[in-house]
């Protein structure tokens, strides 16, 4: 199927590495310049030189604190500028789960980590979306895509609920606003998702109960276990940057204001 991406300009947040890398390897597969946003320069380069090895596609890489509304701005303005304009803002730039010390039992939260989470997910979704939504209404086609998690359907992570559940509601909010100019807006709730990381905490889990991570990993993700899903495995970073790429693409012209959860099956809840 054609995408309908080739030639188009994407802004990804938090592309360095994980889910943010994933997609932003998937676009560039697609036809798309990327520029990748994150704090760590040696990892945002390292990331450039190996998607445009992978791809052939320009992809650039813009050292910037998603906190930071004027770091934000000079970012946006560069990846426009360099890439030729801009068509799809992608917001993954935050950590999974949030700080220690401010998902637990609400008598340990510290209140300055807990605003720091959701000063990175939400309020730098909004910071990077307010930046990118001019150079997005200049092309009358835009794709913006928020990263956020199922924490926001589970008790029990006060930061990770905020931080999620608030994504959810600006997504439709944006959509609303800004579906007269061609834009649409969209949301992916992953859940636990395979990356770069994920062989080291299979390590850490494995050691401690002393078997292999491979039978920590089947444990997990069996269908009978709390934590299983329906596929009995580990969803991976590029099954998130799949859909991604679809909701980015001129094949989804319909969907827009909506939330995508990509689990794998977790849980046994219906929505409606």
């Amino acid at each position: 199927m054609d995408f309908g991406l080739q030639g188009k300009h994407a802004l990804v947040t938090g592309g360095s590495l994980g889910i943010g890398r994933a997609i932003a390897l998937e676009l560039a597969r697609e036809g798309v310049d990327v520029a990748i946003v994150a704090r760590s320069k040696d990892q945002l380069e390292a990331t450039a030189r190996e998607l445009e090895s992978q791809t052939r596609r320009r992809v650039i890489p813009l050292v910037a604190d998603v906190t930071s509304k004027d770091q934000v701005d000079r970012a946006v303005a560069q990846a426009a500028e360099r890439l030729g304009g801009l068509h799809i803002l992608v917001n993954s730039g935050s950590p999974p789960g949030g700080s220690a010390t401010a998902t637990g039992p609400i008598e340990t939260v510290v209140d300055e980590d807990l605003l720091h989470d959701f000063n990175v997910k939400y309020v730098g979704a909004l910071r990077c979306a307010r930046a990118a939504i001019p150079y997005l209404k200049q092309q009358g086609w835009g794709r913006i895509i928020n990263i956020s998690g199922t924490n926001a359907r589970n008790a029990g992570n006060l930061s990770g609920g905020a931080r999620n559940g608030s994504l959810v509601h600006f997504t439709k909010t944006l959509a609303v606003q800004l579906g007269r100019y061609g834009i649409t807006v969209n949301c992916i709730h992953p859940g636990t998702t395979r990356t770069e990381r994920t062989p080291r905490l299979l390590a850490a889990r494995a050691a401690e109960m002393g078997v292999s991570a491979e039978e920590v990993e089947k444990r997990d993700f069996a269908h009978d276990s709390p934590r299983g899903n329906a596929i009995g495995r580990m969803v991976d970073a590029a099954e998130i940057a799949y859909l991604a790429v679809f909701l980015a693409s001129d094949k989804a012209w319909a969907v827009t204001g909506e939330l995508v959860v990509a689990t794998g099956g977790a849980g046994r809840a219906v929505y409606y």
